[in-house]
């Protein structure tokens, strides 16, 4: 092999080593077009993870989780979060299917959240909540309130029947996520929604 072609091997393996040490900052220049457009709605407990959620609720006792909006729609985005709360036998979101038969909870919402939130950035909401409740039978619990963020939210007409199977009180505190559509003027229900799982502990 002569000089010459030892010239250019080495100038090509010098050229795929530079490709590849500055392939790194290359991907942080290049653009690439988009091609899912969508919103995460998430909850997470104190230490930013989805893991230790409360559970185990004690009446008067304050709780606390994050709820997370991060918008991939591209475009600045005006969303409401509903937040509702529901038994086993009430009307839950439904999720399955395609978009078409994805449907809110008829329950009305007890307490709403609003925020624009731009393309590609997350609005986080640190929620604080503590319930009011009692048992008026061995095997029925009657709600009385919602305390969420300083607001009182009144739940007398809920209950909670005993779940001999879990053995527990158990209610859903839940978080459907709505979308403001700018064609009808009002926000649509955006398909998506996180849930709490509560045992209503008794003392």
């Amino acid at each position: 092999m002569g000089l010459q072609n030892y010239r250019v091997l080495f100038m090509a393996v010098t050229g795929i080593l530079a490709l590849l040490v500055a392939s790194p900052a290359l991907s942080r220049l290049l653009v690439y077009p988009r091609t899912e457009f969508f919103t995460e709605l998430s909850l997470l407990d104190l230490n930013h993870r989805a893991e230790d959620y409360p559970y185990n609720i004690t009446r008067g006792q304050n709780y606390s989780i994050f709820l997370d909006v991060a918008n991939h729609l591209g475009y600045t985005a005006y969303y409401l979060v509903e937040v509702k709360f529901r038994n086993m036998t009430q009307s839950a979101p439904y999720d399955f299917g395609p978009p078409s038969n994805q449907t809110p909870s008829s329950l009305p919402s007890l307490y709403n959240v609003s925020a624009f939130v731009a393309d590609e950035e997350t609005w986080e909401e640190h929620l604080t909540f503590s319930f009011d409740y009692a048992n008026t039978t061995l095997s029925t619990v009657q709600m009385h309130s919602l305390r969420l963020n300083n607001a009182d939210l009144n739940m007398s007409g809920y209950s909670i029947t005993w779940d001999s199977q879990k053995k527990a009180f158990d209610g859903f505190l839940f978080f459907e996520l709505w979308l403001y559509n700018m064609t009808s003027v009002s926000f649509q229900y955006h398909e998506r929604f996180v849930v709490l799982r509560l045992n209503m502990t008794l003392i």
